[in-house]
């Protein structure tokens, strides 16, 4: 879905994984709290991709996201991170019920994808 959304959610997306990377990371948030269940890796993982439709459009994330223990400017780094696999799709939350709520969503904004 990343691939389909517009430049404005798209800059959206990494703004506020980048925010739960860093000080974001366990405050609650209906809409984000199942991330908070997984490991930070995951999200990591997530932001990759995000970062990876942005650089393909032209834009330029910071390259310091690109590593897994970033957690921004005002945020110390993890000290140990674990890795753990890639899983498809990342979060087991993102199903068709995930996705038709981030559909219906997008349509309250104008958005139809």
């Amino acid at each position: 879905m990343l691939r389909q959304l517009p430049r404005q959610q798209l800059l959206g997306q990494h703004r506020e994984t980048s925010a739960l990377r860093g000080n974001g990371w366990g405050k609650k948030h209906a809409t984000v709290n199942y991330v908070f269940e997984h490991s930070p890796y995951k999200l990591y993982q997530y932001h990759l991709l995000v970062m990876s439709e942005m650089t393909a459009r032209g834009y330029h994330p910071d390259k310091k996201w690109l590593a897994p223990d970033y957690r921004g400017l005002k945020c110390p780094k993890y000290e140990t991170l674990k890795p753990c696999p890639q899983t498809t799709p990342i979060y087991p939350e993102h199903n068709q019920a995930y996705l038709k709520e981030c559909l219906e969503n997008l349509a309250s904004k104008g958005i139809l994808l």
